[in-house]
């Protein structure tokens, strides 16, 4: 049975263990690697970003082109490990959720423990699929990276598994 999660319940986030079924609902911001990087040298300048780090939520895709008639085109997740060097630094920001998919580090895995954040996994190859739950969806940030543009979405029932819950135990040992 998947349990369905209000993304901004920090209740209903603590309480998941590694291994639940999950229906997500709420907001989400696309971003992958050139937006990390570009969020990263924002935060060494002590800029000010686009959104607030603080709770955020973060879907690892970059979306097709939309087809005509759709919220959004095709949005699989990305191989999550990927992001990992950008992570610790961003869940002791605030961020409190990630979705994406595969394995992630053990610096990963503590910092998740130590702060409470969850990490979320979604199946790859399934993008059409995953965005039958994109409600909406808008650029935010970095609109010249195209499908790597930081996009607000927001989600309901999307599918996905807790690969790493808020206390740092995980379904990958």
């Amino acid at each position: 049975m998947k349990k369905k999660i209000d993304l901004t319940d920090p209740k209903a986030l603590r309480a998941l263990k590694a291994g639940d079924g999950c229906l997500l609902s709420g907001v989400v911001y696309t971003a992958r690697d050139a937006a990390h990087k570009k969020i990263f040298a924002m935060l060494d300048k002590g800029e000010d970003l686009p959104f607030d780090i603080k709770d955020f939520n973060v879907y690892y895709a970059g979306p097709s082109d939309c087809p005509p008639g759709r919220v959004i085109g095709s949005i699989g997740p990305t191989t999550s490990a990927r992001m990992d060097a950008f992570t610790p630094r961003l869940i002791a920001l605030g961020q409190r959720v990630m979705i994406g998919k595969g394995e992630r580090s053990e610096e990963v895995r503590k910092a998740c423990g130590k702060y409470g954040a969850v990490y979320f996994c979604a199946t790859g190859g399934c993008g059409a699929l995953l965005s039958a739950s994109v409600v909406s969806a808008e650029v935010v940030a970095f609109p010249e990276l195209g499908c790597e543009s930081v996009k607000r979405l927001v989600i309901k029932d999307f599918p996905a598994v807790v690969g790493i819950d808020a206390d740092g135990n995980t379904i990958f040992r």
